[in-house]
C-alpha cells in the first residue's frame, strides 16, 4: 500500500461517481451509497431527499466520513480514499442551482437537497502489486486457477 497525497486522493475521488457516506443514526453507525461530485476546495457534494437520515444530521453540522474506491481483483490493484469532515446542508440558491444541474440523482426519488462534506481530513491509499506477485505471473499474462 502506498499513501496518496491529498491532491492525488481528491483527483481519484473525482474520477468516480459513487461512494459511501458514513454517519451516526440513532446512536449507531449508518452507511449509505450515494453519488457525488468533488466541489471547490475538495469538498464532497451529495444529493439527497428531504426525509433522509443524513440530512437531519447535516443540519447539526455532524462529522461524517465519505469513502470511494476502485479495485481490480484480477491483478490485485486499486485505490481507496476517505474524506472526513463536517456535513452541512447547502442553502445558497446559486450553489444549489449549480450543483443540482451537475449532480443527477441515481435513484428515482425527489432528491432536491444537497449536503456538503468539508474535506478536513483526506486519506488515500493505492494498492500496488508486489514484485513477487509480478514474478509469479506466467509469461502469457494468463493465470491458472489453483488445483
Amino acid at each position: 500500500m502506498v499513501e496518496l497525497l491529498r491532491g492525488e486522493a481528491l483527483a481519484l475521488l473525482a474520477s468516480v461517481q459513487v461512494g459511501r457516506v458514513a454517519f451516526s443514526h440513532q446512536a449507531l453507525p449508518a452507511i449509505r451509497p450515494v453519488n457525488h461530485l468533488v466541489g471547490e476546495h475538495g469538498d464532497i457534494i451529495i444529493r439527497t431527499h428531504t426525509g433522509a437520515a443524513l440530512l437531519s444530521r447535516a443540519l447539526l453540522s455532524e462529522v461524517v466520513a465519505y469513502e470511494a474506491d476502485q479495485f481490480d481483483p484480477e491483478i490485485r490493484t486499486g485505490w481507496s480514499v476517505v474524506v472526513t469532515g463536517t456535513a452541512t446542508r447547502v442553502c445558497d440558491p446559486m450553489e444549489l442551482a449549480h450543483y443540482q444541474a451537475m449532480l443527477t440523482p441515481w435513484v428515482d426519488s425527489e432528491a432536491d437537497q444537497l449536503v456538503r462534506i468539508r474535506s478536513d481530513i483526506v486519506t488515500g491509499y493505492r494498492l500496488r502489486r508486489s514484485s513477487s506477485q509480478q514474478a509469479d505471473d506466467p509469461p502469457d499474462g494468463h493465470r491458472s486457477l489453483p488445483a
